[in-house]
């Protein structure tokens, strides 16, 4: 099974062990990809949805990829720890709103649908914790919007009650679920969006990204041994 690993930011990209000293094998639209192991490509596709979007979609329809594993940082809307680990459950994209014509908040059209699914996220749990590594299952909200305190926020966790929030995943979800390829996300919050001094907070990738990196590409040759 191939599976395509992808990441928003470089320092992402680099939090994995050995990543600084890979070449990328092509550049495709802007994006490098590189080979992280045997079966495994990489690539940082940039911030936000569209971004995200196009490296997805490549990974699909040019690499071939049998699953996408998306990892990365993600802000908090409860109180779990910097650097804890989260599987998503799904994803939805919280600006998307056509409810002026009746639509319900969230409701992406083409696909009709609020909720974008994950593959098998308790099992990925399972994975993670064979690995020594624990993770919270929940919901993730998208959206093309750095996430801070304020009634933007307080709407967001009312109306679609997420665990975190951050700019690429439900755009990745959309695409592989166009594609009919599964798709895998693990998250380390970075940041808490009702605490003071978030910002400083989202750049200590050093702490966010500690465990995650370590674990991704360990779960990602763990995925290529399971059954879709």
């Amino acid at each position: 099974m191939k599976i395509g690993l992808q990441f928003a930011m470089p320092a992402e990209f680099h939090a994995l062990p050995g990543a600084k000293e890979l070449e990328a094998f092509e550049t495709v639209s802007g994006v490098p990809f590189y080979e992280a192991a045997p079966g495994i490509i990489a690539c940082a596709g940039g911030v936000s949805k569209v971004n995200a979007a196009m490296a997805a979609e490549i990974l699909c329809l040019k690499y071939g990829v049998d699953m996408i594993v998306n990892a990365g940082v993600a802000g908090c809307l409860t109180e779990l720890p910097t650097g804890s680990l989260v599987v998503a459950e799904d994803f939805v994209q919280h600006d998307v709103d056509t409810s002026a014509i009746g639509d319900p908040v969230g409701l992406v059209s083409t696909v009709n649908r609020v909720s974008f699914p994950t593959w098998k996220p308790e099992r990925c749990v399972e994975l993670l914790a064979a690995l020594g590594r624990k993770a919270a299952l929940g919901r993730v909200a998208t959206g093309d919007w750095f996430a801070v305190r304020s009634d933007r926020a307080i709407f967001i966790r009312d109306t679609f009650h997420p665990l975190l929030t951050e700019m690429e995943g439900g755009a990745i979800a959309q695409v592989c679920l166009r594609n009919n390829v599964p798709f895998v996300a693990v998250k380390s919050v970075s940041d808490h969006l009702f605490r003071e001094g978030q910002t400083e907070e989202f750049f200590d990738f050093a702490h966010a990204m500690a465990d995650l990196g370590a674990v991704v590409l360990p779960l990602a040759q763990a995925l290529r041994k399971e059954t879709l």
